[in-house]
């Protein structure tokens, strides 16, 4: 071996990787291309199983028996961060960005004791378009831009070596673990009403897909460099996504430039035969129009079972099967597959389940939790006067539905009942005999828990029986009795009464919202290994909490509205069918998007360093037109297109954020941008920029915000053109009645 190219560390890994591939036979290069490589054993080369999966933490799933990771006496466990959806509650890119390097030093650990592979199939960012799908939990919410954010924090921190976050050839950058962003694209359909994943075609406008369903891809890729992206299993208006060369070779690898592989969904190509019957194919034309489309790796057999028989058969060239392996090699030899990594070397047990892991864990999950209603200041609860707690509900003992899915095995739990108990003495009833809460027997005993307690704890909520994958929900309600056991317990509490809520989707509470009995409701998602011990430290005190909703909660009668296979964005008023997502809904909603209370008060003062942007066109930009509505005025020069533009323009200024308070506290401070009024069809507003900050009690802190005119001010227009219109165009620094905001004029001249 000591002789081949491909061994030469002195060689560049594109001329070390052809050596390898130009010594294989074609039977042998098919065997490296499904997510069980099988290797070839004259050449040296191992086995390696691509498929891994670290979400939120390292996990175990995988197809049967060949994942890349997994757990026994020697690694029992990882750390078992919040669901994806409690995390990016808590607007923290530097929190999003840690979790990522957190993960993968486990994964590196893992990977140095021989219990995991370097390739993870993770992150998740799907836009949550419709609150019925049950993997909201996975995913970063119903904003692309949110979504496209976390997605590049948590990618980089999976991915930097430090030190090479900045190489200038990115086809060479040193990986700590490859990432993966998935599922690639207009996926949010798994199984509901009979429609399922395998057979689902996303009938999608140019504009919703440019717009909201392509948007955090291309952030995941341009800005967090990712290694992989993933392409579902559902069709695209008549095109299985895995073999549209438009969506893979054209815009993932050539408009937005991958340096990486492009993998399937596990049986994306199965689907394909059996689910969409495309084009009436047998499986050497499946595979064959897959690797022309440009997918490297197929999560499945196909590629390994049929594509000799295709190129024997003149459906696709040997040198597209080389293409792939070439595009897989680089991302092992930038991993250190081939090589060794030096850095990661001491990286073993003790970097696993290590105390700084679980620490960051527990302080995720409480800066996750939303505080919905809090009357009277009735929380924190003062410890002093609480010596009893009333802790019930199905969810109060509460270990396993606390991670969610995509998990493994955590490093321990911490339940409700768990973390409570540092604070008095607990009286656990479950209220409920499971989630479904489908008889009222456990409900008397939770009333007479609550009846001598000093305060009641009720921790209620859905689970993976409810939302989950291949899992969509049917309806907003919390299951079974749950609404009636929470009165009844509520109205019977000597004390005050908190209500914590366990879920990703929202869950029409108007009752819990509107009831005086319920003196308090925080939202804690599924927060992790850590959860109880986060919820209660939030309860008690220790943590002023300030999350906010990363998904719009509807009322329950917004799933009678329109159907969960419908795609657009925008209402269609024909149907009579409402706007989707907070930047087209404009009814009544139980709690809106960005939502979430403190135990302090905040108040914002802005300087705006210019309230207008004058942008000279030259000779080559030309104006565009915009669709308007009836008897809007028009400016002069509508709009330009923003790809003619050499987009330096910005537009700065400072937030100051006062604590008016009596706490220290975590602000986020939402910036909203409405577009000039009069534009058809635009977003009712849309963010476009956010920072947590600490302030002190009594004190200020500022926060700067540098936005650039093409990627804030920017409109996707029904054609698919993204363009810069003109016009007064309205900044806004919050939500409610505590917003504030100031106008921007976009003037465009020749």
């Amino acid at each position: 071996m000591k002789d081949f190219a491909f061994c030469d560390k002195s060689l560049p890994y594109d001329v070390r990787v052809k050596d390898l591939i130009d010594r294989m036979t074609l039977l042998e290069k098919v065997r490296q291309i499904g997510d069980t490589a099988y290797g070839v054993s004259r050449l040296g080369l191992p086995r390696y199983e691509w498929w891994s999966e670290a979400l939120h933490g390292v996990s175990d799933v995988g197809m049967d028996n060949s994942k890349g990771s997994f757990f026994d006496e020697d690694v029992p466990g990882a750390t078992s961060f919040p669901t994806v959806i409690t995390t990016t509650a808590s607007f923290n890119e530097s929190l999003w960005k840690l979790i990522g390097q957190a993960v993968s030093t486990e994964a590196r650990a893992m990977h140095n004791l021989g219990h995991a592979g370097l390739t993870f199939w993770s992150p998740n960012i799907n836009v949550v378009r419709d609150p019925r799908w049950g993997r909201a939990l996975e995913t970063p919410g119903e904003d692309p831009y949110v979504v496209g954010t976390y997605a590049s924090n948590y990618v980089r921190g999976l991915q930097d070596v430090p030190g090479t976050e900045n190489a200038t050839d990115l086809n060479t950058r040193p990986l700590k673990v490859a990432a993966c962003c998935k599922h690639y694209a207009a996926y949010d359909v798994d199984k509901w009403k009979g429609v399922d994943r395998f057979h689902f075609d996303a009938r999608v406008t140019e504009q919703d897909m440019v717009e909201t369903f392509l948007r955090p891809f291309e952030m995941c890729v341009k800005d967090g460099d990712v290694s992989s992206v993933m392409c579902s299993f559902n069709r695209i208006n008549g095109i299985p996504i895995c073999a549209d060369p438009k969506l893979l070779k054209d815009t993932i690898r050539g408009e937005w430039e991958l340096h990486g592989y492009i993998v399937s969904d596990c049986d994306s190509i199965d689907a394909m035969l059996t689910g969409h019957n495309w084009l009436e194919d047998g499986p050497e034309d499946a595979v064959a129009q897959s690797l022309k489309a440009g997918l490297d790796l197929d999560c499945g057999a196909y590629y390994t079972n049929y594509t000799r028989n295709a190129v024997v058969q003149g459906k696709v060239k040997e040198a597209e099967v080389d293409k792939a392996l070439k595009n897989l090699y680089i991302v092992l030899m930038r991993l250190g597959f081939f090589d060794g990594s030096p850095q990661f070397k001491s990286l073993g047990r003790a970097d696993v389940c290590s105390p700084e892991h679980i620490e960051l864990a527990a302080h995720a999950a409480k800066e996750g939790i939303v505080l919905l209603k809090n009357v009277n200041e009735t929380l924190p609860l003062n410890h002093a006067k609480i010596k009893t707690l009333a802790v019930v509900g199905p969810h109060a003992n509460a270990t396993k539905v606390m991670i969610g899915n995509y998990a493994g095995v955590p490093c321990r739990y911490k339940s409700p009942i768990s973390g409570f108990s540092e604070f008095g003495k607990v009286k656990y009833e479950k209220g409920c005999g499971d989630v479904k809460c489908k008889n009222e027997t456990f409900i008397f005993p939770a009333v007479q828990a609550a009846e001598k307690a000093d305060a009641t704890i009720i921790v209620v909520g859905l689970d993976l029986s409810i939302e989950a994958e291949e899992r969509d929900r049917t309806d907003l309600l919390l299951p079974g009795y749950q609404k009636q056991m929470i009165n009844q317990v509520a109205n019977a509490s000597r004390g005050p009464v908190i209500l914590v809520i366990m879920s990703s989707g929202g869950v029409d509470i108007s009752f819990a919202k509107n009831n005086d009995d319920i003196d308090a409701i925080l939202w804690a998602g599924y927060p992790g290994e850590e959860g109880g011990l986060a919820i209660a430290d939030v309860v008690f005190g220790k943590h002023n909490p300030g999350g906010r909703l990363p998904l719009t909660w509807h009322k329950a009668d917004y799933v009678d509205m329109l159907p969960m296979t419908s795609l657009p964005l925008r209402p269609v008023d024909s149907l009579g069918y409402p706007g989707r997502t907070y930047k087209f809904f404009n009814g009544s909603t139980v709690y809106p998007f960005g939502y979430g209370l403190s135990y302090t008060q905040f108040n914002y003062t802005i300087a705006p360093s210019n309230n207008s942007l004058k942008i000279k066109l030259n000779r080559l930009q030309h104006c565009r037109n915009m669709n308007y509505t009836e008897g809007a005025y028009k400016p002069p020069c509508a709009a330009v297109l923003i790809d003619d533009m050499k987009c330096k323009d910005d537009i700065e200024f400072e937030v100051e954020v006062h604590n008016v308070g009596k706490r220290d506290g975590t602000e986020v401070v939402m910036v909203y941008l409405s577009p000039p009024e009069g534009i058809a069809a635009a977003p009712i507003k849309q963010l476009i920029g956010f920072q947590k900050v600490l302030v002190p009690a009594g004190g200020s802190e500022k926060a700067k915000f540098v936005l650039n005119a093409c990627k804030s001010f920017g409109l996707v227009d029904y054609t698919g053109y993204r363009l810069l219109p003109a016009g007064r165009h309205t900044i806004t620094i919050g939500d409610g009645d505590s917003a504030v905001s100031f106008p921007v004029e976009v003037r465009l001249e020749h």
